[in-house]
């Protein structure tokens, strides 16, 4: 999931001593405040010099000169560069301060009307009350549709600590403060437009402190006359948002009775127990005209699935459980690009409840399998990839990316359909096969065809294959396998992320680097020089540092990219058996070279006659080209042990 910016918001400028939130409207080269009884014009020039990102002209700055710029820097580039239209419009729709912190969930002030009926044109008196707070900022929205614009306008009872202010097309449609003196009753006036919602509902901002404020505080409802009741919730905010229905606690766990045969069933690991904390499950049953979701895994902070076209992250379906101080809430979401879910303030779901012990979480719901009128809800008799997830809660409610790759089917499903029992991968194939063909070719191939090159020249120095030394021929198509293996492998994962990762750490970066150092290997050999020539030696010494730089690198970055989300084999065990195969071939190594070691010495220490000589050495050469192959063969198959264990393990991920 992407760091998403956002806006300086009205309640920001609390704890930064601005007389303004925002700057005015330009329009026509002019500057335009909106106040209740009067509008004033200014030149442009005095809006640049006098107005930047919410200041009014004041007297004498109360920041520090390094600290004011900074702030500048920050919300006069996220507000103004990333939007056009300024910060006020984007404010106005979340309510949020860019406080760097998550917002309270138990609000400590309450806002209060004189009256709950209204009739377009008619006012009705506002008032927010509590403890001290610096910053406020409040809205009346339609009560059906919390996420919807600003409606109305306000009429100011006290200029000195309260603004008007335009959200969206609509002139006064919100009321903030001047300043960050210490307040503990707001009272304002609403003024019912003529084209009113049926339900009106009153939602505020309050900021104490700086990293202690509370977003869309909900007010009473007030509505015209014979509008029928409304069954929102309470308390929603786009942050934190409750189901709008019942809510019970699950007394016991969910099982997998009957998957694959009353109900379709996704499971990770395959065939595992939904009692167990390792594992993760996602079942669907139909009855009648809904279904009935049952979702469980080991998570303290939040669980979720979702319904996609594809198996990529964006445009989905998406359903939530997420642990909030040891309450579970159940919440609809789209999600749109690699942008957080927003969740829903409408909710669709029926008959939720929710279990939270030993460290699993389990939540069910109902819900139709046609939504017409829900924007962003998928029909569920259509066939969609199911994507399962799990991560983090912050303890205001809000949801980090999860830690590890979403549990992905391998292909598209219809849950209503025929039940079946299926599995999934955290690991998308592309990605799959770039780690199987770099294990292939860095274990096996290249670690083989050095080990021949450097140790068996006198093993099969008279045996030939096709004109050439069959070490030499041996050696060579290794490396050329190795080649092709890492370059096909090299280019799976730019295709797969549509470009560079940036989120993958040194790994591409020394990928690529392996990758230019094996491309060049194989050009410098076609330029190596003849056995006898001078530069024969600079060459063998050439070749050898390079080839060894490309190896230790490759075993640096298969470490690297075994804990990449988009892998990620199972810890330790995938970092102790990279050490063990880095192990098995350096030992392998050091033997093969103590054994060379002793064969020389042992020929040096014969002293009879020539010929004696000769047969000593004819004996030892047998010796030991025997030690070596014995060697080679069981090097082979310890290569071959190592590379089925990772083989494996990609294909259990």
């Amino acid at each position: 999931m992407a760091v998403s910016r956002r806006p300086c918001s009205v309640a920001a400028a609390s704890a930064l001593s601005l007389d303004a939130v925002s700057c005015p409207c330009w329009k026509d080269g002019q500057n335009h405040f909106h106040d209740s009884s009067f509008l004033l014009f200014v030149e442009k020039r005095e809006k640049r010099e006098n107005c930047i990102v919410g200041k009014r002209p004041y007297p004498k700055m109360e920041l520090p000169g390094l600290a004011f710029a900074v702030w500048m820097f920050i919300c006069f580039r996220v507000s103004v560069d990333g939007y056009p239209n300024g910060k006020v419009r984007e404010a106005c729709a979340s309510m949020v301060p860019c406080h760097g912190s998550s917002p309270k969930l138990s609000p400590e002030h309450v806002i209060t009307v004189n009256r709950t009926e209204f009739k377009p044109g008619e006012s009705v008196e506002v008032q927010l009350s509590g403890p001290d707070f610096e910053g406020f900022f409040i809205q009346a929205r339609d009560a059906d549709d919390l996420d919807s614009p600003a409606v109305g306008s306000f009429v100011l009872v006290d200029r000195r600590h309260s603004q008007l202010l335009t959200c969206g097309r609509t002139m006064n449609s919100a009321v903030s403060h001047t300043s960050k003196a210490k307040k503990k009753v707001v009272k304002v006036y609403w003024i019912a437009p003529g084209v009113a919602p049926k339900r009106v509902r009153f939602l505020a901002t309050v900021v104490k402190k700086y990293k202690t404020f509370w977003v869309k505080i909900p007010g009473p409802d007030v509505s015209q006359p014979n509008a029928p009741f409304s069954t929102t919730p309470l308390y929603t905010t786009s942050e934190a948002v409750s189901t709008s229905h019942s809510v019970s606690y699950l007394t016991k766990p969910f099982n997998a009775s009957g998957c694959g045969n009353t109900k379709f069933c996704l499971r990770n690991p395959s065939n595992c127990d939904p009692e167990s904390a390792s594992c993760f499950f996602l079942s669907f049953r139909q009855e009648k005209r809904s279904v009935v979701i049952e979702m469980s895994g080991a998570s303290e902070g939040y669980l979720a699935f979702a319904l996609s076209y594809d198996q990529w992250m964006g445009d989905d379906d998406a359903y939530l459980c997420i642990n909030k101080d040891h309450h579970v809430s159940v919440s609809t979401a789209y999600l749109k690009g690699r942008s957080p879910p927003v969740l829903d303030s409408k909710n669709a779901l029926e008959d939720v409840s929710w279990r939270l012990a030993d460290g699993v979480l389990q939540c069910s719901f109902r819900r139709n399998i046609s939504l017409p009128t829900y924007k962003g809800r998928f029909n569920m008799n259509v066939s969609y990839y199911i994507f399962l997830a799990d991560g983090e809660a912050s303890e205001g409610g809000p949801i980090y990316k999860h830690h590890r790759q979403p549990l992905i089917t391998n292909g598209m499903y219809n849950v209503t359909g025929i039940p079946q029992d299926i599995g999934g991968s955290r690991s998308p194939r592309l990605i799959k096969a770039h780690g199987a063909l770099m294990f292939v070719a860095w274990i096996s191939t290249v670690s083989i065809g050095v080990v021949v090159a450097r140790f068996f020249k006198p093993v099969w120095s008279h045996s030939f294959l096709f004109g050439k030394e069959i070490w030499f021929q041996v050696h060579r198509m290794l490396m050329l396998t190795t080649i092709m293996l890492t370059s096909f492998s090299f280019v799976l994962p730019f295709i797969y992320r549509g470009g560079w990762s940036k989120q993958a750490g040194f790994h591409p970066y020394l990928g690529c680097t392996v990758m230019a150092l094996t491309i060049f290997q194989p050009l410098m050999a076609g330029f190596r020089p003849s056995p006898h020539a001078p530069r024969r030696q600079l060459f063998n010494w050439f070749h050898w540092s390079i080839g060894t730089t490309a190896r230790i690198l490759a075993v640096v970055t298969m470490f690297l990219g075994m804990d990449l989300p988009a892998l990620d084999l199972p810890d330790p065990w995938d970092t102790y058996t990279m050490i063990g195969f880095v192990a098995w071939h350096v030992g392998t190594d050091a033997l093969l070279e103590i054994h060379s070691y002793y064969l020389i010495r042992k020929v040096e220490l014969i002293e009879d006659d020539r010929v004696q000589i000769l047969q000593s050495l004819t004996s030892a050469e047998a010796e030991g080209n025997l030690f070596k192959q014995i060697v080679l063969t069981i090097y082979i198959c310890g290569n071959i042990i190592f590379l089925v264990a990772f083989l494996a393990a990609i294909n259990q991920v």
